[in-house]
């Protein structure tokens, strides 16, 4: 059975999600106090941790329980998207520096369209364009961030509860006092061998840990250090950008505003969950002591009825004068921004209208009519709706058409409004003509696997309905 460290705003979903399929290990105080029973305090093979922007999670660690894990979740609920990550945790890359001007890092080119973030403080402080390095991804970034993954040459693996460096020496533990000590001292009665040149750094989980856990998470971490070892040594001197060695695999995975519903009901099953529970958390960082507070106040009362998006977006936003952005993703992972606007309309409902002057030249998508400076893109947006307009006019406010993007869910954050395009599209030109579109391309998303046929039937289902309404 593949055993799971779980952290983040989703974690007493998954935790119940997971934990007849797999092993949850190293558990937190609240996690054990609300499924009232043992978790054990042993290395994990896969780890689950909710992504910076609280989109989604990765999933990172061995292989098999890597697939295991992710394949599961990616059958949470139909908007959610699983995407395997080109550079995964722990791999090892020869780099070359391709940007190394101000900032506090260099933008090092991986091979094959791959990009990575070198800080000047992992190396020697100077670094110019052309120099080349070995460098192991620390932090991967998911496919919808712009952020690229941070790489630093300091080789490192994981055994689940300790952490191996190569080129650091001795061995400490992560936290203060006795306990610290504690393992610092019993590191001697295990029997592993820990290579030469390699450091040893506990954890914090494994202050819990017994002499048996901590002796199968050092043996599976030094395993793994010579077989990186192996590996990397056998590899030429830092070359052209390419993938050394690789320790395991990593996933990713975006909810979409049904899967966080559905990680709502999971949760609900063990603890007390008010309606919106995970969007709410996800909207804003500071919006989870607030939520978590109001279910320890009010109870079982908050978790009757829907997302209470008014409250919300008074609290948070957005609401009429606010800046909108509108974040178009795709069903490959990519995040398009479609730029910024002005919310002009609020509705406690869940509707929002913005505004977008429009700037450059050309032509709207499948609309044929001018793109011109000084035209306005008015976008109506409504919470948890499959789909939204955009009626581009012109300076003087003469009709360029409405074109009407098919998308999952639009959740509405405080400053932007999150879905995935589903490609096709809804048009109603100027002549009044109403025609559905590009959908040769949601076809090829199918069977690129980047679209399930259930999201795809939906797609259909959806434009096939704004399709008779426009024609009315």
């Amino acid at each position: 059975m593949t055993t799971v460290r779980v952290r983040g705003i989703y974690t007493t979903a998954l935790t119940h999600l997971l934990n007849d399929d797999c092993a949850v290990v190293q558990a937190s105080d609240p996690i054990r106090e609300r499924f009232d029973e043992e978790f054990p305090i042993s290395p994990s093979a896969v780890t689950v941790e909710t992504t910076r922007d609280r989109q989604g999670v990765s999933v990172s660690g061995d292989p098999a329980g890597v697939e295991a894990v992710a394949t599961q979740l990616a059958d949470l609920a139909i908007d959610t998207f699983r995407w395997d990550a080109d550079t995964p945790a722990g791999a090892v890359f020869d780099a070359e520096v391709i940007e190394a001007e101000g900032g506090r890092g260099a933008v090092v080119d991986l091979g094959d369209g791959r990009r990575g973030y070198l800080k000047y403080d992992d190396v020697d402080g100077y670094v110019d364009t052309g120099d080349r390095y070995r460098v192991q991804v620390r932090e991967p970034t998911p496919p919808w961030d712009d952020d690229r993954p941070l790489v630093s040459p300091t080789l490192e693996v994981e055994g689940g509860l300790v952490i191996l460096s190569r080129g650091r020496e001795g061995i400490s533990a992560a936290g203060n006092g006795d306990r610290a000590a504690e393992l610092v001292g019993m590191t001697d009665l295990l029997s592993a061998e820990v290579p030469d040149g390699w450091g040893v750094r506990w954890r914090h989980a494994a202050a819990g840990a017994d002499l048996e856990a901590m002796g199968e998470a050092l043996e599976r971490a030094v395993d793994r250090a010579r077989a990186l070892e192996a590996a990397v040594d056998a590899a030429d001197v830092p070359g052209d950008p390419r993938e050394v060695a690789s320790t395991g695999e990593t996933a990713w995975l975006w909810f979409g505003r049904e899967s966080r519903g559905a990680l709502d009901e999971s949760r609900r099953a063990v603890e007390i969950t008010m309606a919106g529970h995970h969007r709410i958390k996800a909207a804003d960082r500071t919006a989870s002591a607030a939520v978590d507070f109001a279910e320890a106040v009010c109870g079982g009362g908050l978790e009757d009825g829907d997302f209470p998006f008014e409250v919300v977006a008074r609290k948070f936003g957005p609401e009429a004068g606010d800046r909108l952005e509108l974040a178009h993703g795709k069903p490959d992972g990519r995040l398009i921004s479609l730029g910024r606007g002005e919310v002009t309309d609020w509705d406690p409902e869940g509707k929002v209208t913005v505004e977008r002057e429009i700037r450059g030249s050309g032509s709207y998508d499948a609309l044929g009519t001018p793109r011109e400076a000084g035209d306005v893109a008015v976008t109506k947006l409504r919470e948890g709706r499959w789909w939204y307009p955009t009626t581009y006019r012109s300076e003087d406010g003469e009709s360029k058409g409405t074109y009407v993007n098919v998308c999952t869910p639009v959740e509405l954050f405080p400053d932007c409004a999150r879905y995935v395009d589903l490609y096709v599209d809804v048009v109603r030109r100027p002549d009044a003509t109403v025609e559905v579109v590009d959908e040769d391309e949601l076809e090829a998303a199918l069977e690129d696997g980047h679209v399930s046929e259930a999201l795809a039937e939906k797609a259909r289902s959806v434009a096939g309905a704004v399709e008779r309404a426009l024609s009315k």
